[in-house]
């Protein structure tokens, strides 16, 4: 099976468009499919996920763009009000694009409870009713927020899935909570996680694959190598990590952990949930 990164962003840099970058830090700077695609060949990577990074549906239909000119960004979680009375008509213009998921930045919402409105959890249904994946964004606060909200969402249509491991707070030691709110979310059999953005959780330059282990096996643990799913985070893991050290952190793991499940997390989950098993 071909291997995706599942969660990968590109942009157009604004200091005013991206607040949640530093200026003129290596983030600082236009990020285009250019900019990674000859790392991702290199590392056996075949195809991406081009996930949102503001939110704004101009970014949305700009990714779209990319994706259409692209042939190996094989999708795009974009951004919309999911809030919004309009929200039908929203999704509808997008039918026929590679759109196969949503994502709102709850970790940066001025709401901290934006998962307990009903508008949230009612547009968060309606995408799922139209098949499309939600990628789910919180900060460790929020993460206890997590398995309520999921009640109220259906595990049958669609796919939940849980960015970067849940954020743990990795370069303090955090441990409790986290730990404990992520057993609760796999709990819930619909919900899928991302291997993504850990090494941008622990110490940027001090970071080791042993101290990132403890984090990986429980959350293996917790939903199964079935449920994992990897990603790269680029551009943002270049705050602590090169692509190369990125994937071989995951390969490493998973070839010590569950090498029979290397096909299913390199790509086949992704396919599943974002709905490409056409191009397997």
């Amino acid at each position: 099976m071909k291997v995706m990164d599942a969660h990968q962003h590109f942009w157009r840099y604004r200091a005013d468009d991206y607040p949640w970058i530093a200026p003129g830090g290596v983030l600082a700077r236009d990020r285009l499919p250019g900019d990674v695609r000859d790392v991702m060949i290199a590392n056996g990577v075949a195809d991406c996920i081009a996930v949102q990074a503001r939110q704004d549906p101009e970014e949305t239909d700009w990714l779209l763009g990319l994706a259409a000119a692209h042939d190996w960004i094989a999708g795009v979680v974009g951004w919309t009000d999911l809030t919004a009375a309009d929200l039908p008509d929203r999704l509808d213009r997008w039918r026929d694009t590679r759109l196969v998921g949503l994502r709102h930045m709850i970790q940066d919402d001025p709401d901290p409870a934006w998962m307990m409105r009903s508008d949230a959890r009612d547009g968060v249904r309606h995408v799922l009713e139209q098949g499309l994946a939600y990628d789910i964004l919180v900060r460790p606060g929020q993460l206890a927020q997590v398995p309520d909200f999921l009640e109220s969402l259906p595990d049958d249509r669609g796919a939940l899935i849980l960015d970067h491991g849940g954020k743990p707070g990795i370069a303090g030691g955090e441990w409790h909570p986290w730990a404990d709110d992520v057993r609760a979310i796999a709990a819930h059999s619909g919900v899928r996680c991302k291997l993504s953005g850990l090494v941008t959780e622990a110490d940027h330059a001090r970071w080791t694959a042993d101290g990132l282990r403890p984090y990986l096996e429980h959350l293996l643990d917790c939903f199964g190598p079935e449920r994992l799913i990897f990603g790269s985070d680029w551009p943002v893991c270049l705050l602590a990590a090169d692509y190369a050290r990125v994937i071989a952190l995951i390969s490493d793991f998973v070839t010590l952990a569950c090498p029979a499940h290397r096909d299913a997390i390199f790509g086949g989950t992704a396919r599943l949930c974002y709905g490409l098993q056409e191009q397997r």
